[in-house]
């Protein structure tokens, strides 16, 4: 009896302690990410700026929050439809900052079976979590194909 009692706590212990895991942060921007990607394909740039910071500065500082938005805009009224494909990310976490390395190649054009337009880019993000959620407050991108 009393072995059953300790094993049963044990067993109790060990799902509260499961239960009470922290998800990892890798995990955390890779989601973050994967949201983002979907809201561009789905043509929902409000959903896309969610993850974006509010101090948010990208392409060497000549493109800002507000410049970021406008151009996701101005992709999506040009493109009936754009697909993604993310190659694999590294991520570096670094405390409440992470830095996110990842290849991606994006089509673009009239939602026909082919796209009309792609180019490969690697990107470089950097990420700041406040609140228990990941922002990018920091990007670079450079056309490689």
């Amino acid at each position: 009896m009393i072995v059953s009692t300790c094993r049963g706590l044990l067993v109790g212990c060990l799902v509260a302690l499961a239960a009470c895991a922290r998800t990892p942060d890798e995990q955390l921007l890779r989601e973050a990410m994967d949201t983002m990607q979907q809201a561009l394909e789905q043509a929902r740039p409000a959903d896309f700026m969610e993850h974006v910071a509010e101090d948010f500065t990208g392409a060497g500082g000549s493109i800002d929050r507000k410049g970021l938005r406008d151009l996701l805009r101005a992709q999506m009224l040009g493109n009936a439809r754009i697909g993604i494909t993310r190659g694999p990310a590294d991520i570096e976490v670094h405390g409440d900052r992470a830095t996110v390395r990842v290849t991606a190649t994006f089509t673009g054009g009239d939602s026909r079976w082919l796209p009309e337009r792609g180019s490969v880019y690697t990107l470089t993000s950097g990420w700041r979590r406040t609140g228990g959620k990941w922002h990018c407050y920091n990007a670079q991108w450079e056309r490689v194909l």
